[in-house]
C-alpha cells in the first residue's frame, strides 16, 4: 500500500487548524507549494518536508507511521523495518534515497535507521537542521556529508557524530550505493 504524502500533510496542517498561507508563513515554504505537495502534484525535497513538519511540530519519522499492532518488541526483522521515506521519492532513480526505521517512532529515546543513497542521490539542494545528535557508519560506498560550512567524503567504515541543529546535508558522489546505519537522539529526524 503506498504512503499518500499529500493526504498526511493536508489531514496534519487541517488537524492544527491552519490554512495553507498560515503553514507557509511560519515555515518559509510557499503556500503554492504546499497546495502541490499536498495535491501530490510535486515532490518535496527531505529539506523542504522537514521545513513544512517542523512548522506542524511533528516529525519525519512519526509523519510517516502507522499503528502499532500487538505489544512492544525488542526485534525486527529485515522486512519489518518502517520506511518512512518521502513516497513523492520512491520510484523516482534521480531520488534514489530510502530511509528504513527500526521499531515504531516515538516509542524509544532514539531513532536508528538503516539509510540508501543511490549514486548522485541527496538529501536536498538545502541543508536542513532538527533538534538532536545524530551519528553514523558508512557501511558501502561513499557520502558528502555538509556539516554546517565543512564536507567531508566518508567512506566504507568511516562514521560521523555532530550536533543535529547545525545545518546538514548527505549527498553521494557515486560511483556505487552507499548504505549506512545511523542514529538520532532524540529521535527528531
Amino acid at each position: 500500500m503506498e504512503f499518500d504524502t499529500g493526504a498526511r500533510l493536508k489531514e496534519e496542517r487541517e488537524r492544527r487548524r491552519m490554512s495553507q498561507r498560515q503553514l507557509a508563513a511560519v515555515t518559509g515554504v510557499t503556500s503554492g507549494m504546499i497546495s502541490l505537495i499536498e495535491q501530490n502534484r510535486t515532490s518535496p525535497s527531505i529539506a523542504t518536508l522537514k521545513k513544512i513538519l517542523v512548522g506542524l511540530d511533528i516529525t519525519l519519522s512519526a509523519f510517516f507511521s502507522t499503528p502499532e499492532e500487538g505489544g512492544p518488541k525488542w526485534y525486527f526483522r529485515k522486512h519489518e523495518l518502517r520506511e518512512i521515506t518521502p513516497s513523492a521519492k520512491r520510484g523516482e532513480a534521480e531520488a534514489g534515497v530510502t530511509f528504513r526505521q527500526i521499531g515504531r517512532p516515538g516509542a524509544s529515546a532514539i531513532q536508528m535507521l538503516y539509510e540508501t543513497y543511490a549514486a548522485g542521490a541527496d538529501t536536498g539542494p538545502e541543508l536542513y537542521s532538527h533538534d538532536a545528535e545524530e551519528a553514523g557508519i558508512v557501511l558501502s560506498g561513499r557520502i558528502n556529508v555538509t556539516v554546517g560550512t565543512e564536507t567531508q567524503l566518508l567512506e566504507a567504515g568511516d562514521g560521523y557524530l555532530f550536533n543535529s541543529r547545525t545545518p546538514h546535508r548527505f549527498h553521494n558522489p557515486g560511483p556505487d550505493d552507499c548504505v549506512m546505519v545511523s542514529a538520532c537522539t532524540p529521535p527528531t529526524f
